[in-house]
């Protein structure tokens, strides 16, 4: 790997690509050297409204404003970087992507890792398969305010976490938004999801994991204005109430993650998290048609 690390974007569906490429090659008040995204494939899909309106002016503003080399070939693509950020927007074309750009060098799936369990257990497969190191997030996992000791430096043995979570008619349910809070619980609770229950309303979906060493973690899924990311995270010492900060921007701390996975290959997330909470959010989804209970073990 070249002292300056050659990034390739695919997926110009999101202002994702726009954020990350603004950190890494232009030089503001945040921004990040050593990376430097190199070339990007625009994908985009006729399946999402969201990526149907953005995916024409993303790719404009990505070969315009940055001055970044279209790539219509994914397999071209990867050849030509040192790591790939997977940001399509629609997580259901992410294993299909995914089979074309693994080449053993590092790939950052922004969220979801997919949209459902299925497309998730087959692309921690491949990755593994192929020694191709894999990290997928949301940002809020390493956000200002939201990270940071607990209370007598132990682990969670609870957590509520709280954020906006809004659904669209064509995307399946909460891997849309559902994932910010959804990865905000794992971040303290970690891998071992056994169980989802949901209670679904209008403007509020209220999940339940039990774990399988019996610790709960609760998501309260909301579609109000205005309303922050957060958790209260308790542990044997005491609790702690952590609420999303302005600054640094989630985007640059999440930028930050990732150019130390690009560099080491080493996820600061293992793939057994990352696969559990695709599982988790297809056992909600499913919860909050029913509103049973919906065990994991049973999707793959």
């Amino acid at each position: 790997m070249s002292s300056e690390i050659k990034i390739g974007l695919v997926g110009l569906d999101t202002s994702h690509c726009t954020a990350f490429t603004e950190i890494l090659n232009e030089r503001g008040e945040y921004a990040l050297e050593g990376a430097r995204v190199v070339g990007a494939h625009p994908g985009g899909s006729l399946q999402f409204s969201l990526s149907r309106e953005r995916v024409k002016g993303l790719t404009e503003e990505i070969a315009g404003r940055f001055d970044v080399p279209l790539y219509a070939d994914l397999a071209r693509l990867a050849a030509n970087v040192d790591a790939i950020f997977l940001l399509s927007g629609d997580g259901r074309q992410h294993l299909e992507q995914f089979r074309e750009i693994t080449v053993g060098k590092p790939v950052f799936i922004d969220k979801v890792l997919a949209a459902s369990s299925a497309d998730a257990r087959a692309i921690v497969r491949l990755a593994e398969a192929t020694g191709t190191p894999i990290l997928s997030c949301s940002a809020l996992r390493f956000a200002a305010g939201i990270t940071g000791p607990l209370p007598g430096n132990e682990g969670a043995v609870a957590c509520e976490a709280f954020g906006p979570a809004f659904k669209y008619s064509d995307y399946p349910g909460l891997f849309w938004y559902g994932i910010h809070p959804v990865e905000i619980l794992f971040s303290f609770m970690g891998a071992g999801c056994r169980t989802v229950t949901a209670l679904s309303y209008p403007d509020l979906d209220v999940l339940v994991g039990t774990w399988q060493d019996g610790r709960r973690g609760v998501v309260r899924a909301t579609r109000y204005d205005q309303n922050p990311f957060g958790c209260v995270v308790h542990t044997r010492s005491g609790s702690s109430v952590r609420i999303l900060a302005e600054q640094p921007p989630v985007y640059f701390s999440l930028m930050q993650n990732v150019l130390e996975f690009v560099r080491s290959g080493v996820s600061p997330v293992s793939a057994a998290e990352m696969f559990n909470v695709a599982a988790f959010l297809e056992a909600a989804n499913q919860s909050c048609e029913t509103g049973k209970p919906v065990d994991l073990a049973a999707l793959v």
